[in-house]
């Protein structure tokens, strides 16, 4: 249970401060790490990174850099000086932009004496489906996602955010030590939300995700505690 606690990470969507901190403070026995998106961090900006680093928490820093390479470079520098885990970029800004992250990343590292956060690629939302892109002039998901992945490798990155359901082809074309971060995961019987790409805890790891990200199932059910508990055993009961 301890290794799959490492390997979920709360997606802490909080209205603010205190109540974020009310969340890091009810789940880092439970979440590995804790998910700081952009509502969270537009309205508290830097400290609520060292909030959650107050508890002794992780941050995944998820807001998704998308400019034209300088600007991700010196963004990319900040995160790496805010000490977070992993931080991510939006592949689709293109190779010459990831790289430019990765270079600032691994020039902080070494000016700062530590190691630097992994950095992520973000493939294709999974809010998105093909009749989405279709209708942005693009091909098939699945495609996409495959190309952009490879991409990312490509440029150096660390990993990506993808979909759970294309877990198993990244794996195949990136091999075991690309990081493979997953949202969209939602126990049985959950709502989908606004997510049109999902797994259950099992399947996704079964599927070889590194990591799962699970914000609302844990954060709207009736004992938020218990239901991480309980996507925690799911995860551990894949054989592997």
């Amino acid at each position: 249970m301890e290794q799959m606690k490492n390997r979920l990470i709360y997606a802490l969507d909080a209205a603010g401060f205190n109540l974020a901190e009310e969340w890091v403070e009810r789940l880092s026995d439970l979440a590995g790490m804790f998910k700081i998106g952009k509502q969270l961090f537009v309205r508290e900006g830097p400290a609520v990174v060292r909030m959650v680093h107050s508890h002794r928490g992780k941050v995944f820093l998820d807001l998704k850099f998308h400019d034209i390479p300088f600007t991700v470079a010196e963004a990319a520098a900040e995160a790496s000086r805010l000490q977070v885990e992993m931080f991510n970029v939006h592949a689709l800004g293109g190779r010459a932009m990831m790289e430019a992250a990765r270079k600032a990343v691994d020039k902080a590292a070494d000016e700062l004496g530590r190691p630097g956060p992994n950095v992520l690629a973000v493939t294709i939302l999974t809010s998105l489906a093909d009749a989405d892109l279709a209708e942005m002039g693009m091909g098939r998901v699945r495609d996409s996602v495959l190309r952009l992945a490879a991409l990312a490798r490509k440029a150096g990155l660390e990993g990506v955010v993808a979909s759970p359901q294309e877990v198993e082809m990244i794996r195949n074309e990136c091999g075991s030590d690309f990081l493979i971060v997953v949202p969209g995961i939602r126990p049985s019987g959950e709502e989908k939300g606004d997510q049109k790409r999902i797994m259950t805890p099992a399947e996704a790891i079964r599927a070889g995700a590194d990591y799962l990200v699970v914000g609302r199932p844990i954060r709207e059910a009736k004992d938020p505690r218990q239901q991480a508990k309980e996507i925690l055993e799911q995860m551990a009961s894949v054989r592997m």
